[in-house]
């Protein structure tokens, strides 16, 4: 039997999808990503299954969207033992190793990894079996009112030196070579574990604020990135009351600082990625052999629109970064244009290693769209947090604003916003409107489309049907 791939699965966090020089970025410094993409498959329209880290990721590993999941919000996770891709490949055999940050919250630190090295290990409060929830609410809240900067403060803060998140980036990437030395040369007891297939992801906390790079490349960067200016602003309450607005807010310096390091962030991690790539090298693999994934659990506004961080659909936001690449297995140095969906990335797995996919996934394939056969493809994509939805079909983009639960999980950066039926629903045309400032939902030439978006919600347990028990 032929032995399947291994694989290198290769993610960060917050990367905005156009902020790489493979998708004509002429500032940014990503050359490793770059060989990938020129020697892999990218795919130009993949979005996250949630634009926030904790139900995003979870909705990855899953293959199922947060709602079918069970995990909607930060602070969630999935139920221990879930059915994970990481599980799904390890019940076939392979070795599933984990260097780095997976944002699990509840008690199974592990979802189907078989190995971790220098993990993110953290139980949220809310998963604490018989925990006293009064006291923990008196307890865990800072009396000096401490806790997560507003979008402003982490600007004003911007700039250069060294965040907890890079140092762990740096003992992820080393905790990843070591690794890589041990599985495949073993020098002590040359005892290597080749033979049997390995699933290696390697992830990072960067670009995640705070942001923070080092001199060198916060200096390259400033005076070369273009902050968003006079964009407009949503009026939608849900992305308005998170604006920063330029000169009132933060400077216009203030802003470009963020920029830089948050660019020089993206660099780090790309020579990270290219140390990792190096060593398997020097452990006599050949690349070429191995299906490589990049990818990111979501984007960063950046200021465009006014917005920074994420959760929001825009395309900042809930687009991401994929490349796939298996020289022995597809040809490269192409772009799929069709919609496609982190959840896919599990049936994909699954197809390449040859083993049955688990039923109940929202995940699709992508094997035929690397082959080059779009035929027969929904071009549908969607991203959900709580009781907030996206649907992408074709060029249209729809979003649905239902009403929010009294009791929310915990999210350090989730503010309420008060059900206004007028602006439940915005319809964006990418194709007339790739900025997303023009919505639609009033105009008659898309009624039919926008009655359509209306019937998916309910078949997906989202809209005022559902909201009020009638659908």
């Amino acid at each position: 039997m032929k032995k399947p791939p291994n694989i290198l699965f290769l993610m960060s966090d917050e990367h905005r999808a156009d902020v790489t020089g493979f998708e004509g970025n002429s500032v940014i410094r990503t050359p490793v990503l770059d060989e990938l993409a020129r020697t892999g498959v990218v795919f130009s329209n993949a979005y996250t299954p949630s634009p926030v880290c904790v139900p995003g990721r979870q909705a990855m590993m899953s293959g199922q969207f947060p709602r079918t999941s069970g995990c909607e919000w930060f602070g969630e996770d999935l139920d221990p033992g879930y059915m994970t891709f990481a599980r799904r490949l390890a019940q076939a055999g392979y070795n599933t190793t984990a260097c780095g940050r997976l944002h699990h919250m509840g008690a199974d630190q592990m979802q189907g990894w078989t190995e971790r090295v220098c993990g993110d290990m953290h139980v949220h409060a809310s998963h604490i079996a018989g925990r006293d929830e009064d006291a923990d609410a008196r307890r865990s809240k800072p009396e000096d009112g401490t806790g997560k900067w507003s979008d402003a403060k982490e600007i004003q803060q911007a700039g250069t030196g060294r965040s907890a998140y890079a140092d762990f980036d740096k003992r992820a990437t080393a905790g990843a070579l070591d690794y890589i030395r041990e599985y495949f040369v073993s020098p002590e007891y040359d005892r290597p574990r080749g033979h049997q297939p390995l699933l290696l992801k390697v992830s990072f906390f960067q670009p995640h604020y705070p942001y923070c790079t080092d001199e060198e490349k916060f200096s390259y960067y400033l005076n070369r990135v273009e902050p968003f200016l006079d964009q407009q602003v949503s009026p939608h309450p849900w992305l308005s009351m998170r604006t920063v607005t330029p000169g009132l807010d933060a400077s216009i310096r203030e802003i470009k600082r963020a920029m830089a390091a948050y660019y020089g962030m993206i660099e780090t991690v790309d020579s990270y990625y290219g140390q990792v790539l190096e060593a398997l090298r020097q452990a006599g693999q050949n690349l070429d052999d191995w299906l490589i994934i990049y990818t990111s659990d979501h984007g960063e506004m950046l200021g465009e629109h006014g917005i920074w961080e994420k959760k929001t659909f825009f395309d900042a936001s809930a687009r991401v970064p994929l490349i796939i690449r298996w020289p022995a297995g597809f040809d490269g140095g192409r772009v799929v244009e069709e919609n496609v969906n982190l959840c896919d990335l599990f049936a994909t797995l699954c197809d390449f290693g040859e083993i049955p996919v688990p039923e109940g996934l929202d995940s699709h394939s992508l094997v035929p769209l690397l082959q080059g056969n779009g035929a027969g493809w929904t071009n549908e994509t969607i991203s959900q947090y709580g009781n907030y939805l996206m649907i992408k079909q074709d060029q249209l983009k729809y979003h649905y604003y239902g009403p929010q639960p009294e009791a929310v999980p915990a999210d350090p950066g989730y503010k309420r916003c008060d059900y206004d039926p007028a602006h439940a629903e915005v319809l964006f045309d990418l194709e007339h409107d790739p900025d997303e400032c023009r919505n639609v939902v009033g105009d008659p030439a898309y009624a039919a489309a926008l009655e359509g978006f209306r019937q998916r919600c309910v078949a997906l347990s989202f809209g005022p049907n559902v909201d009020s028990g009638d659908g």
